[in-house]
């Protein structure tokens, strides 16, 4: 039951510290001070780090300083000491004049928490000044005949100090005609008035010389003396009288100078010389003294100069007028100064903070900086703005103090500068404006990762290439600056045959290019995928991938490989039967070969190098069928020697050569028989043969030679030809007339150019890249290029190594295949006439290509002689179906197709959509065979 008792107490105990806490805030933010007027510089005032709650170590660190607005800076702040001293002396009477309190206001900012205190400091009084006389003499004209007990105004004396350091008493010198009497008026003024005692005679005395003192209240106390001359005059019993007591104007402070504001007038019923009223000034600050002037004749004031109503806006005088027996009257004139929008307001930037992060978070503070007007009322009244467009906007912090702080999260790759025009304008008629033009830069910060020009590239490669070969470059670029948009290159890690890819290619980490570490091998392997990762130097580091194929062109660097007939290993001859009755056209074996390439550099043709009975035999130009070409007579030898070529169509062409040992015989007996008698004897025509070679070599030059004379000749009308080719609008519009040799209805380049084909799927884009030209023939199908492939037109330029956009690669043209009766034979096919039909379907091709390679691997087993099998002359074995494909290597994807841009692959390849194995057998060099 105690506890709801005390629950009032606490109460209250909470809400007097909440109420202690606020107050502390008010007063933790509000720092006074006095210092007395005249302190020497460096005098210290207090110590504001101890009352603000200030570290001294945050006075540097957080940028701590004063901000005073329009008036010099009268106080500095000592950031190791935390102390606010003095910066020159201050004088409190040029400060604040006769204003009873002199205080100072000023802020200390803190930029660090974007915070202000303010300073107040009250300026004291010393008793730095003596009164001051306006004149070291003064007349004063007394009539004789004035009674005693008359008045006569003195000069006052003027002190700047204030309090008990001001004007405190007068003191006349000891006389026996006059008396001092201070009067104290309505406003506190302090007035000395010499008054008369004793009646005055001329004749008696016509000057008195006295002395007036003014002495202040300090200590120790400060006075000053003026001479009083008075003059005994004749009677003069009137003194002026002014019509009013105040007289009072207002004047716009834009008039100009010589405006007339008003005109005091003053009457003396006096006549002649004493009736005469002479007008003039007193009781004005000097300064202000020479801003009016007044007519000392009709009493008209009027300015002397302009009127600023910021400088002064009351302006108070006393006019005295005096007639010539020395009467005098006094009025006062109140001028007040009404304001006018002159002045334009001004804006002072306290605080910038530039650069800004680009990541900076919503609010934060920019700029502080002041805007404020000298004007009063309306006309001093201040808005300020900025453009619409920008991500930032204005807050009044303190007074008129404005923050510009950001509106939204900034992006330095969008916008890197800001130029920043912040209007103030006035609310006066008209309003006037000032405008300030701020640059903010945006600090960049690492926020994005490199970006590639394409999705992928593609590039292809002609194979035995240099070491060190530059293959291709990759670019990506970063919008970020310095080192954020730094970028560098690196392969990712992967292994191709059981070997890291760093092993084939490497990059340059600053430029991207990449180049070949070693000579790639078509056969062993026809692409490499890679990944390249592109990564720039910001903290923490951003990165992308783009990946990267590389395709490996064939060239033709393989010689034919002749599958059978094989040498023997027994040192037996092989020999092959051909009977006597045999007609035309008779079938006596095949050269079986094959071609480790692709393409046209696959491609073989057969011819008959050499015979020892010239036009017996022929052979197929594509098939390699040995056939009699006449009926064979009795005068023909019994064992017939053929010397066979096979020869691709690569450049250069590579071929090799096998010996043929055919035997002419009926009956396998009378073979056995004339063979057992029939030593080998030596060739007689070997040295013909090299005849022969030497004379095929320079009947091949002469033709070189007359072919290269003609392609000049054609290079030459080669503006003629094209011109009409482009007006044909054929599919070889663009191709050179030189570049295309018709035969047999088949239109082969004698050059291969380069192209780069963009792919695009969806919204990925493959880029395609032939970094060498290939100057290997291709031979094209008239047909195909009538379609305007981008195949048939011709592009003389290098391929750059660049990752530029290529032109797109039209799709492969699907009427390369020819009907059963158009395609021709091929170095396996099992027809005897050179028109022979290819396959129809993949059965008949595999069954083809083993009874191929049967032929083949019976000639290595060296069953192709006579003793291979009885009655069957070896043909049984050489033709039989009983050699299955497992264990010769598949060749058919080296088949190439005359008059066709393609080569024939196995199914499995096409359907899964991937280029075919390389072989893996090594590379034989071309040369001749060895003759047994």
């Amino acid at each position: 039951m105690a506890a709801p008792k005390h629950r009032p107490q606490r109460r209250r105990l909470v809400a007097l510290c909440f109420l202690l806490g606020r107050l502390w805030e008010a007063l933790a933010a509000h720092a006074r001070y006095s210092v007395p007027e005249e302190t020497e510089e460096g005098y210290i005032v207090g110590n504001v780090s101890k009352d603000l709650g200030l570290e001294l170590r945050e006075l540097a660190e957080r940028g701590v300083r004063i901000i005073s607005r329009g008036k010099p800076q009268l106080f500095d702040l000592n950031t190791r000491s935390g102390n606010l001293i003095t910066a020159h002396k201050v004088d409190r009477e040029e400060l604040c004049a006769h204003s009873p309190r002199c205080l100072v206001n000023f802020k200390i900012l803190v930029e660090d928490r974007v915070t202000l205190y303010a300073i107040e400091i009250e300026i004291t009084d010393i008793n730095d000044n003596a009164p001051k006389f306006e004149a070291e003499n003064l007349e004063v004209k007394i009539n004789e005949i004035a009674a005693p007990g008359t008045r006569y105004p003195l000069p006052e004396a003027v002190d700047p100090d204030v309090g008990v350091n001001s004007l405190q008493s007068y003191q006349l010198s000891p006389n026996h005609h006059f008396s001092l009497v201070v009067q104290t008026g309505d406003d506190g003024a302090v007035n000395p008035e010499l008054v008369l005692e004793r009646a005055l005679d001329r004749e008696e005395q016509a000057a008195h010389h006295l002395v007036l003192t003014a002495s202040d209240g300090g200590a120790p106390p400060r006075s000053s003396a003026v001479r009083v001359h008075v003059t005994v005059l004749d009677t003069n019993d009137n003194a002026p009288v002014f019509a009013e007591p105040i007289y009072q104007a207002k004047v716009l402070e834009n008039v100009p100078p010589g405006t007339r504001l008003l005109t005091v007038r003053a009457s003396d019923p006096d006549e002649g010389a004493h009736g005469k009223v002479a007008y003039k000034i007193r009781k004005i600050n000097e300064k202000q003294f020479a801003i009016f002037q007044l007519n000392e004749n009709t009493g008209e004031i009027s300015t002397a100069r302009s009127l600023d109503y910021e400088e002064c806006a009351f302006y108070e005088m006393e006019i005295q007028a005096e007639d010539g027996g020395g009467l005098k009257g006094r009025t006062k004139v109140l001028i007040l100064v009404e304001d006018v929008n002159d002045n334009r307001p001004e804006v002072t930037i306290t605080s910038l903070f530039s650069p800004v992060r680009e990541d900076a978070p919503q609010g934060t503070v920019v700029v502080l900086f002041n805007a404020h007007d000298r004007d009063s009322g309306r006309n001093g009244q201040v808005d300020c703005s900025i453009q619409d467009n920008l991500p930032f906007q204005l807050e009044n912090s303190i007074e008129d103090y404005y923050r510009l702080v950001t509106a939204r999260v900034l992006d330095r790759e969008e916008v890197c500068e800001f130029n920043i025009t912040v209007s103030a304008t006035d609310r006066g008629t008209p309003p006037l404006t000032t405008e300030i033009h701020i640059t903010l830069n945006v600090a960049d910060i690492n926020d994005n990762p490199p970006i590639f020009s394409f999705a992928s590239y593609s590039v292809y490669l002609p194979e035995n290439n240099p070491r060190g070969t530059s293959i291709f470059s990759v670019t990506a670029r970063d919008p970020d600056s310095n080192e954020n948009a730094q970028v560098i290159y690196s392969l990712v890690e992967d292994t191709l045959q059981k070997l890291p890819v760093s092993s084939y290619v490497s990059i340059n980490s600053d430029t991207g290019v990449l180049y070949a570490l070693r000579s790639f091998d078509y056969e062993q392997f026809r692409d490499l995928q890679m990944q390249v990762t592109a990564t720039d130097s910001g903290d923490p580091p951003l990165s992308s991938n783009v990946s990267l194929s590389l395709f490996v062109l064939d060239q033709n660097d393989n010689a034919p490989e002749i599958l059978y007939p094989v040498l023997p290993t027994d040192g037996s001859t092989g020999v092959e039967l051909a009977p006597r009755s045999a007609e035309p056209g008779y079938l006596v074996t095949k050269v079986v070969a094959v071609d480790r390439d692709s393409g046209q550099n696959a491609w073989l043709s057969y011819r008959l190098l050499k015979a020892s009975e010239p036009g017996l035999f022929a052979v197929g130009l594509h098939t390699g069928e040995v056939r009699t070409a006449r009926a064979l007579l009795d005068r023909d030898a019994l064992k017939q020697s053929l010397v066979v070529a096979v020869q691709d169509h690569g450049q250069p062409p590579l071929s090799a050569t096998v010996t043929l040992t055919v035997a002419v015989a009926d009956s396998i007996p009378a073979v056995l028989a004339d063979l057992g008698s029939i030593k080998t004897p030596a060739d007689p025509d070997e040295s013909d043969l090299t005849l022969y070679l030497v004379v095929a070599v320079a009947a091949v030059s002469c033709v070189f030679l007359a072919f290269v004379i003609v392609l000049l000749a054609l290079r030459m009308r080669r503006w003629h030809r094209t011109r009409i080719l482009q007006a044909s609008g054929g599919g070889l519009a663009n191709m050179p007339a030189s570049h295309v040799v018709g035969v047999d209805g088949v239109r082969a380049f004698l050059q291969t150019y380069s192209h780069e084909v963009s792919l695009t799927a969806g919204s990925r884009t493959s880029h395609v890249i032939f970094p060498q030209p290939s100057y290997a023939d291709t031979l094209i199908s008239q047909g195909s290029c009538e379609k305007s492939e981008p195949l048939c037109v011709s592009d003389e330029s290098r391929f750059p190594i660049e990752d530029t956009p290529l032109v797109p690669q039209a799709p492969p043209n699907t009427d390369w295949r020819f009907s059963q009766a158009q395609r021709p034979g091929t170095s396996g096919s099992q027809n005897g006439d050179e028109t022979g039909t290819w396959p129809n379907n993949q059965f008949d091709t595999e069954m083809l290509q083993a009874m191929i390679l049967a032929s083949a691997s019976e000639a290595a087993d060296g069953s192709s002689t006579l003793g291979g099998g009885a009655g069957t002359m070896g043909l049984s074995a050489r033709y039989g179906p009983q050699f299955t494909l497992q264990h010769v290597p598949d060749y058919r994807q080296n088949v190439y197709i005359p008059g066709s841009n393609a080569t024939l692959t196995n199914a499995a390849g096409k359907r899964d959509a991937k280029a075919p194995a390389g072989g893996n057998g090594n590379k034989k060099k071309s040369g001749k065979k060895e003759k047994k």
